[in-house]
Formats: structure tokens, sequence, C-alpha cells
């Protein structure tokens, strides 16, 4: 497993967990987890370093999590 691999793993386990929890919907777990990926991968391809991989996680997660919050609120039965 490539260090960036691990990372990325370290960083979606942080974000589900972060989510574990939520009793408003699943579309703000689905949005944490795929901006936290999106933006690893985003990171990494624009700065090449570990540091940019972790960072635009962090990121892509905190901006998928807001907008998996407002899909939620706006479909809720």
């Amino acid at each position: 497993m490539s260090k960036i691999q691990m990372i990325c793993g370290i960083a979606l386990t942080a974000a589900l967990a972060a989510c574990g929890g939520n009793p408003t919907g699943k579309g703000e777990t689905v949005g944490t987890v795929g901006g936290a990926a999106a933006g690893g991968a985003i990171g990494h391809a624009a700065t090449g370093s570990t540091m940019g991989t972790v960072g635009g996680a962090v990121v892509g997660g905190v901006i998928g999590n807001e907008v998996g919050e407002r899909y939620d609120d706006k479909h809720r039965k």
C-alpha cells in the first residue's frame, strides 16, 4: 500500500467516524466521504505532496458535508 493510499484511507475513516451518529440522513455521510475522496485526489494532483492530499481531503470533506446536509434538509420526508 502506498503512502498516499494509506493517508486517503485514514482521512476517509475519520470522515466516516465523524458522521457515525448522524440521524438526519444519508446525504451528509455520502457527501462527506465523497468530498474527502475527491478533495484528496485533487489535492494530491495539484501539489503532489502528502500535506496537499490531506489538506484537500479535509477541505473536500467539509464542503461535501455541507452539501449533503443541505440535500438532506431539502429532501426530508
